[in-house]
């Protein structure tokens, strides 16, 4: 069976199921903590998050749990209204997130969730995506883009 097929589907039922317990926003935030790939040894599951993983056991499941929960998340924001956008930065940027928000808010039309993550390989500036959509303010998108008016320059001249 299709792994994208099995994630949707084992996504709907979780989604149904916090909808149903009116446990999504915990969840969905174990589950964002969960894909962070931080520590989470000793991490106590919320109750209907260990039920379904559980399930995932008993099913032979348990390889598909990433696209499950990348799937639940996109679900569960849709279901709510919120658009999920990560921020890319060079280096930590204090206040950046804050003075974006609004301006998101604005080009989307609903709330907006920011998750940000730091790639010191933008050299500055920043990258922003959502969904199939993406705004590259980096330095590294600037030089990449130089490089190439060079490059094309210079083969008209030859």
């Amino acid at each position: 069976m299709n792994t994208g097929i099995i994630s949707k589907r084992y996504a709907k039922a979780l989604l149904a199921y916090v909808q149903e317990t009116g446990g999504g926003e915990r969840v969905s935030a174990q589950v964002r903590e969960l894909l962070s790939g931080r520590d989470m040894s000793g991490i106590v599951l919320e109750p209907e998050l260990q039920r379904f993983m559980e399930m995932l056991v008993s099913k032979g499941r348990v390889e598909h749990v990433r696209g499950i929960f990348h799937t639940f998340l996109e679900l569960y924001h849709d279901s709510i209204g919120v658009v999920m956008v990560t921020l890319s930065v060079a280096a930590p940027s204090p206040g950046l997130e804050d003075r974006l928000r609004p301006v998101l808010e604005e080009q989307f039309g609903c709330r907006v969730f920011i998750e940000t993550t730091i790639d010191p390989c933008l050299i500055g500036g920043f990258v922003i995506e959502a969904g199939d959509r993406q705004l590259d303010a980096s330095v590294r998108h600037r030089l990449d883009l130089i490089r190439r008016q060079f490059i094309i320059s210079n083969n008209r001249l030859v």
